[in-house]
């Protein structure tokens, strides 16, 4: 378990958490920034939260250890982001359609694009993973 990494990504979010919503208390920026500082402190804190727990909690620590490299769960994890990347896919292509047929052209191309993105970067992975293995 990288935890020193984790903790300074957490103590990252939290201080950009803050930053957001003092630009946002200040009038700089507008609610939508402070409301995502807002979500990014919470996160930070959460994960603070959980890593002074596996730090603390020895019991813990081999339960989230044993978790995050059992077979199953890296199985499932994976089944899981696929199924989650099939139903974006054919979600987006309906929404293509959709899209253009009720004049919403710009809807149309943003889904598009997403589409090609997500099908791109599967494309790119998969020589990747090829060579490796």
């Amino acid at each position: 378990m990288k935890t020193k990494g984790k903790l300074y990504f957490s103590v990252f979010w939290v201080l950009l958490g803050v930053v957001l919503i003092a630009l946002g208390v200040a009038g700089v920026a507008d609610n939508f920034w402070s409301g995502m500082g807002g979500g990014m402190m919470g996160v930070g804190i959460a994960q603070l939260i959980r890593f002074r727990r596996v730090e603390k909690d020895p019991e813990y620590r081999e339960k989230r250890q044993i978790q995050e490299g059992d077979e199953r769960n890296l199985f499932i994890q994976g089944k899981a982001w696929q199924w989650t990347a099939t139903v974006f896919i054919v979600t987006a292509g309906i929404g293509v359609v959709v899209f253009r047929l009720i004049g919403q052209d710009l809807l149309s191309l943003a889904a598009s694009c997403a589409v090609g993105y997500l099908v791109l970067l599967y494309w790119i992975c998969w020589l990747i993973l090829q060579k490796k293995y």
